[in-house]
Formats: structure tokens, sequence, C-alpha cells
């Protein structure tokens, strides 16, 4: 199917999220991410509209900005290594992985302004997922203040891949507790307003739950 049609399910199946929910579907972002799928793909999800794509390899990455430049706003949303940051850095808008003081390190040494941060949080447990424990988001969060080029705009994480949406939802219901418990520290390094929680199998669980980025592949671009 072509990429149009599939964003107009995601957007019909957002709608109705949001309508249980009591949310506005123009407060959720959505984020095609192009991983696995080539450059003639990733031009097809921009002419169908998508503004906000998502990388989560370098190579990846690397070669559809240097196609596609700033015709797409850029999320990195997979592990970054402190050794690959200055190939990158300069060129994404947003980092959804920031999961520890050594890479915050780097970041703020190689960038000349600002760069908006989500805090990954493995709040499931599992020892696939990388990401910081609950427990050490709020101390985390503290110690970065001295990197002035930090800016947290919310936190992440990713939910089990399985047909439980009970689990499913308890993930993301309790990153949106922890988000809220950040927000009012009022940090001024890290507003924490944002919620990047949800893929292609569970991103209707978690706009209930308040997701304010949902990270979309095989059900918008194929795979």
């Amino acid at each position: 199917m072509e990429v149009v049609g599939n964003l107009k399910i995601i957007q019909e199946n957002i709608g109705h999220a949001c309508a249980r929910s009591g949310r506005k579907p123009e407060d959720i972002t959505v984020i095609g991410v192009t991983k696995y799928v080539t450059i003639e793909r990733t031009k097809e999800a921009i002419d169908s509209g998508i503004e906000n794509l998502g990388e989560n390899r370098n190579e990846g990455f690397l070669e559809k900005y240097n196609h596609f430049g700033n015709q797409a706003k850029w999320h990195f949303i997979g592990t970054l290594q402190s050794r690959k940051v200055k190939d990158v850095i300069d060129k994404i808008n947003v980092l959804h992985s920031l999961d520890r003081m050594s890479l915050a390190k780097e970041i703020n040494k190689r960038t000349a302004a600002p760069m908006d941060c989500f805090v990954q949080i493995n709040v499931s447990g599992e020892e696939s997922k990388h990401g910081i424990e609950p427990e050490e988001v709020l101390p985390f969060i503290e110690k970065l203040e001295k990197y002035h080029h930090i800016h947290v705009v919310g936190l992440m994480t990713m939910a089990p891949h399985i047909d439980d949406p009970h689990r499913i939802r308890k993930v993301f219901r309790s990153l949106a507790e922890l988000r809220d418990r950040i927000k009012e520290k009022k940090f001024s390094h890290a507003p924490c307003e944002y919620l990047s929680m949800g893929m292609s199998n569970d991103y209707e669980i978690a706009i209930e739950e308040g997701a304010t980025h949902i990270r979309i592949g095989s059900k918008l671009v194929g795979s």
C-alpha cells in the first residue's frame, strides 16, 4: 500500500485514540521511521506530508540526510555511540535516546546550540532494552544541568513487543507518571513536556496514556 494511504489510516486511528482519551490529534507528532526502507520509499513519505523522520543508525541516517537534507525534521531514535556523535549531531533535530552521562558530555562538546533530547528509560526492565532505570531518572536529569547544550524535552521508552495490552499500557502509564514528576520540578534545562512512546503495534494505547511523539515504521512506510 502507498504511504499516503497508510498515513490516512494512522491519522484516523490517532483521531479515535484521542477521542477516547479527551485529547487533540494536532498534539500528536508522527515520526516516520525509515530505517528499513529505501531512498525512494523515504521520498514517498516526505511527499505524502510526513515532516518528521526517524533513523536509528548513523550510516542509514547519513545516507538519508545527504539525499534529503532539510526536507524533513530528523529524529535520531537509536543508541548513539559517543564516538559517532560528531558525525550526526549538527544534522539531527531531536535525539530520543539520551541514556548516559558520557553521551551528554560528548553532545555538549560537539554542538554549538542546545540539542532537544528525550531521556530514554527502560521502564519494562527487559535486558534487551536500552535506557536508564526509572529510579535513576531524577538524579540523572539533575546532573545534566551542568551541560548547557542539553535540553531535555521529554522521556522516551519502548514497551515489550507482546500481545498483552494491559502490560503495554502499564509501561506507558509509568513513563507518563515519571514525566509528570520531573515536570513538576520546573528545571530550566529539562522542561520535560513530551512523551516519545508508541510504535506500529501499540501507538493507540500510547496516545491514550499521553504520548506526544509516536514512532511508526512498518505500518506507515513498510519494512
